[in-house]
């Protein structure tokens, strides 16, 4: 007989499976794990998922739980080291206990977090950045453009709110030399899980309209390291690097530079700074501007003066020259007036007698012709009498021809000659008008007409 087999509660597994771990895992431990979800509560009390990743795929998972005097304390110590709270996707040093709940089964219990090692990580994906731009050539890339010699038109990406917008903004509008700028801001994310793909999307904006700016402009107010983060992205950072127009970052603070702030056209420590940058580049073009407009000045001025004593010395010399001349030419003009005048009289009395002389031939030319183009017309129009007198001969007879032809073709005369015609309905028997029997018919002669009704229809031997 077979042995019954012992049955145990569920309860009674849990708790075994519990006290087990208990015993096992009396210490607490050191783990490396990356917080994807923080999941805090009303209460306070946070159950974060912790994920183990290698090149995107998950290799371990597990939840976690954060009591809210734990996470008061490990959130207020981020704060003060890393100058920001505790966020989700970081990769952390967690101190955990490992525990087992009948309920809620197995978790680690966080007991602390070191913030020092999350600003090794940050550190850890800036160097890894860094080294891809390299192998891709990148790095120098937007710092190789042209920039423009007066940089008016500026796309900024900033968040509406930021106070480093709006010191740059006051920087660049409340100049003392009212230099004038046309600015158009693409909001972004400056910080935070989305603040990479929040300002790749308005670089993509901006690229799309970039004919109508000289350059675009990153700006946000101070912050702590881990809120740079997101600008060792590698892909923000080859976005800028690759961008078409100069790239300059004004984004808030004085020490270890970002891989964006590396790779840009230029870097400024604040955006106040990045607004005068701009305001400089207008003072390089302006200044040497103003100075070349003073020395064309006095340089026009002096060259004024030199021209207009030259001037006046060379008018008082032609006048004395135009008077010696006119006095010592002036009985040589007199002279040469008398000889013209004689000449045109001598040409005038040739020129009379040449056009008499031109005035006889064509009288007597035009009388010859007018003679000779009147026997021409004569003998034409004897020709043409002849040859109309001819021609409606020939017309006359031919007329008589067709007259004879028409008239012996009239149906009376054919009556005449014996024949007579049948009718029905007023037109002649035929193919396309037949008759049938008891149609009234009407047959003339050249005397008389017969009317007569179709007795019988008998068709000719041909058809």
């Amino acid at each position: 007989m077979a042995e019954t087999p012992k049955i145990f509660t569920l309860k009674q597994v849990v708790s075994s499976i519990r006290k087990t771990i208990d015993e096992r895992y009396k210490n607490l431990y050191w783990v490396k794990a990356e917080m994807h979800k923080l999941n805090q509560f009303p209460s306070g009390h946070c159950f974060p998922e912790l994920l183990q990743k290698e090149d995107g795929k998950i290799l371990a998972q597990i939840s976690g739980s954060i009591w809210k005097h734990n996470f008061e304390r490990i959130n207020k110590r981020f704060i003060d080291v890393v100058k920001e709270p505790l966020k989700e996707d970081t990769t952390l040093l967690l101190q955990v206990k490992v525990s087992f709940h009948e309920m809620y089964g197995l978790s680690l219990q966080i007991m602390d977090i070191d913030p020092n090692y999350a600003l090794g990580e940050l550190q850890k994906e800036r160097q890894e950045t860094l080294k891809k731009l390299q192998k891709e050539g990148l790095i120098n890339l937007n710092q190789q453009l042209t920039f423009p010699v007066l940089p008016k038109r500026i796309a900024i990406v900033s968040a509406d709110a930021s106070k480093g917008l709006s010191d740059f903004m006051k920087v660049i509008e409340t100049n003392d030399w009212n230099y004038q700028f046309f600015t158009m801001l693409f909001p972004a994310y400056l910080q935070g899980d989305h603040a990479a793909s929040s300002i790749i999307a308005q670089l993509e904006r901006i690229k799309k309209v970039q004919h109508h700016f000289d350059c675009v402009v990153i700006v946000r107010g101070g912050g702590g390291e881990v809120g740079l983060s997101c600008y060792n992205n590698y892909n923000l950072c080859k976005n800028i690097a690759q961008f078409s127009l100069p790239v300059l970052t004004g984004i808030g603070h004085s020490t270890n530079l970002t891989v964006a702030e590396m790779i840009a056209y230029r870097n400024a420590i604040t955006p106040t700074e990045l607004g005068d940058f701009l305001i400089q580049a207008f003072h390089n073009f302006a200044v040497p501007v103003k100075d070349a407009i003073k020395r064309l000045k006095v340089s026009t001025s002096n060259v004024t003066a030199t021209s207009i004593l030259a001037l006046n010395n060379t008018s008082k010399l032609f006048r004395s020259v135009v008077k010696q001349s006119v006095s010592s030419n002036k009985q040589v003009i007199l002279s040469s007036i008398k000889d013209l005048e004689n000449n045109i009289r001598v040409v005038q009395l040739n020129q009379s007698n040449n056009i008499q002389r031109l005035e006889q031939g064509v009288y007597r030319n035009s009388k010859l012709l007018l003679a000779s183009k009147k026997n021409d017309l004569n003998t034409s129009s004897q020709a043409m009498a002849n040859s109309a007198d001819a021609l409606f001969k020939v017309k006359e007879n031919l007329l008589h021809q067709m007259e004879q032809s028409v008239r012996l073709m009239n149906p009376i005369n054919v009556l005449n000659r014996g024949y007579s015609i049948s009718l029905i309905n007023g037109k002649s028997i035929s193919s396309e008008n037949k008759v049938k029997k008891g149609d009234r018919i009407q047959t003339k002669t050249a005397t008389f007409s017969i009317d007569s009704e179709v007795v019988e229809i008998e068709n000719s031997k041909d058809e």
